[in-house]
C-alpha cells in the first residue's frame, strides 16, 4: 500500500477509538447492513429466472417480445 493510503486508514481508526460513541455506531451500521442485505433480500428480492435454462431462455424471450 502507498503511504497515502495507509495514512487514510490509520486517520480513520484513530478516530474511531477515540470516540466514545464509535463501538455502538458501528454496531448500529453492522446491523442496518445485516437487515438490508440478510433479511430484506430473502423477502424482496427473490430471484425471477427459476427453472432449467430452457425455462430461463423461454421467460427472457417473453419479456423481449412483449414489454
Amino acid at each position: 500500500m502507498t503511504a497515502s493510503i495507509r495514512n487514510a486508514i490509520r486517520f480513520y481508526v484513530e478516530g474511531f477509538k477515540s470516540m466514545t460513541w464509535g463501538r455502538t455506531l458501528w454496531l448500529i451500521i453492522l446491523i442496518k447492513l445485516f437487515v438490508m442485505f440478510g433479511i430484506l433480500r430473502v423477502f424482496f428480492f427473490q430471484p425471477t429466472l427459476k427453472g432449467s435454462p430452457e425455462d430461463k431462455q423461454l421467460q427472457v424471450a417473453t419479456e423481449l417480445a412483449n414489454p
